[in-house]
C-alpha cells in the first residue's frame, strides 16, 4: 500500500475514493507528486475502480489536467473505470471548454458516482 501526501484514499465496496489534500493544485512540484500518487494507485496498489472527488478543490492548473489524462489512460489499460465528482462550476467549465467532459465520466456527487460504478 502506498503512502500519500497529496491525496487521501478510502475504499467503498471496491471503489477507491480519492480526495485531494490541496485546495489549489497549481505548484508544479505538487502536481508531479500528485500524479505519481494517483498513478501508484493503479500500478502499485492494483486499483482500477477510481473516483476522484474534487470537493474542496478551488482551482487547478492545466498541468494537473495532464495528470488526470495520464491516470485515465492507466486505469483503462488496467480494464478499470475512472469517474470524477464534486467539480466546482469553474473547474467543470474548463473540462467543457477543453472537451474533456467527453473523455471523463463527470458526476455531481460522490453518491451518484459510487452508484454509477455498480451499474
Amino acid at each position: 500500500m502506498s503512502t500519500h501526501r497529496r491525496i487521501t484514499v478510502v475504499d467503498d465496496g471496491g471503489v477507491s475514493i480519492v480526495r485531494f489534500v490541496d485546495k489549489k493544485i497549481v505548484d508544479s512540484g505538487s502536481i508531479e507528486q500528485l500524479g505519481e500518487e494517483m498513478n501508484s494507485l493503479v500500478t502499485v496498489d492494483k486499483r482500477n475502480m477510481i473516483l476522484l472527488n474534487f470537493d474542496g478543490v478551488e482551482f487547478m492548473s492545466s498541468a494537473a489536467l495532464n495528470k488526470l489524462i495520464s491516470l485515465n489512460t492507466k486505469v483503462k489499460a488496467a480494464a478499470g473505470r475512472l469517474k470524477l465528482c464534486g467539480l466546482r462550476a469553474e473547474i467543470k467549465e474548463v473540462f467543457t471548454i477543453t472537451r474533456l467532459d467527453r473523455v471523463f465520466d463527470l458526476r455531481k456527487t460522490e453518491a451518484d458516482a459510487v452508484a454509477a460504478f455498480k451499474l
